[in-house]
């Protein structure tokens, strides 16, 4: 099986392919992306799990960038909230329009499946009851409403010989060749590590489901070889990794052994907080659920970074964080204000 990874050299990337070489017999993984994180990656970035490797932006591809392929897996986007806001019209090009226009060109080239990576974000502001795929949507956020109009302008590429399916992941964590931590629990663990204290920004009240990374590569496994319909909306996470932010730092804590937690009572209220039903993901896949235990999560992903070079950076202010990276590369002029190269690039 031929598989391209569109965003390979992103942070879910290089964990996907090491888990489809390993679990797919005979799998083929090729890989493509802008090349925005080159410097971000650690020693243990898997080039031998890719068959090919080359640098494009999504916005470019084509058919022919994709013949011989069995199956894509879009995972390239400007990748969260804050991004967003500061790029939304670079955010609405990448995350939709130009996902669309790669399904098409799939589509075209003769691919049978087509994996996208979407976000539980969509839910937004959420109730007490528990997110299914058939609630309405309540998109917050430029990042969210980008994935929110993907899934819809994919639901008419679905057919018998092009079978689609939308991945409504939980919030990202866990350990990466090419880590972020721009992501609540990684940023926690990092935090604790730098300064001895996890300070949760908000009043630590929102809810949030999380999946690991690792997790996250076995829900692609299934999409890439699964059977029935030619198209599935599914939420992919588990209840048993569902926190209110202030609880997952007080665990994050208590795996460092005993971390202090500053929670800030008085901020204003985060209207991201949503609990999400994975019954269908559950019944769908059953052999490919999330697996990762928390203790392991927080130990490796706490190797990883007392590993890290961080200069005489904090935690927020280093090349870990995407958006510090995206805005280095237009004050330096190397992106333009779309997020693509320029000539000096």
């Amino acid at each position: 099986m031929k598989i391209m990874l569109i965003g390979h050299r992103g942070y879910i990337g290089p964990v996907a392919a090491n888990h489809l070489t390993r679990a797919l017999s005979g799998a083929e993984v090729h890989g493509v992306d802008a090349n925005w994180f080159d410097g971000s990656e650690s020693e243990a970035f898997p080039d031998a799990a890719f068959a090919s490797q080359r640098r494009a932006d999504v916005r470019d591809l084509g058919p022919a960038d994709f013949a011989g392929m069995d199956a894509v897996v879009a995972l390239a986007a400007v990748s969260n909230d804050p991004i967003g806001k500061e790029f939304e019209g670079a955010t609405a090009e990448i995350n939709s329009e130009a996902v669309l226009g790669a399904a098409r060109a799939a589509r075209e080239a003769g691919v049978k499946r087509f994996v996208f990576a979407s976000s539980c974000s969509m839910y937004g502001a959420g109730s007490d009851s528990f997110r299914k795929e058939t609630d309405t949507l309540n998109p917050l956020t430029a990042y969210a409403r980008s994935k929110v109009a993907t899934e819809v302008g994919l639901r008419p590429f679905a057919t018998d010989d092009f079978m689609v399916t939308s991945l409504r992941f939980s919030t990202a964590c866990g350990a990466s060749p090419m880590l972020r931590l721009d992501l609540v629990l990684n940023d926690f663990v990092a935090t604790a590590l730098r300064t001895g204290k996890i300070e949760v920004l908000s009043d630590g009240t929102p809810w949030r489901p999380l999946i690991h990374v690792d997790d996250m590569s076995r829900a692609i496994e299934w999409a890439v070889t699964r059977d029935g319909d030619t198209l599935v909306e599914v939420n992919v996470g588990s209840q048993d990794w569902t926190w209110q932010i202030g609880q997952l730092a007080k665990d994050v804590g208590q795996e460092l052994g005993g971390v202090a937690v500053e929670i800030n009572t008085n901020a204003a209220p985060d209207n991201r907080s949503y609990r999400v039903d994975f019954s269908r993901f559950a019944a769908l896949a059953p052999n490919h659920q999330p697996q990762k235990n928390f203790a392991e999560a927080v130990a490796e992903l706490a190797a990883q970074v007392r590993g890290m070079d961080f200069g005489d950076k904090g935690v927020r202010e280093s090349r870990f964080i995407r958006l510090n990276v995206l805005r280095g590369h237009v004050t330096e002029g190397r992106l333009d204000g779309h997020l693509r190269w320029t000539e000096g690039g």
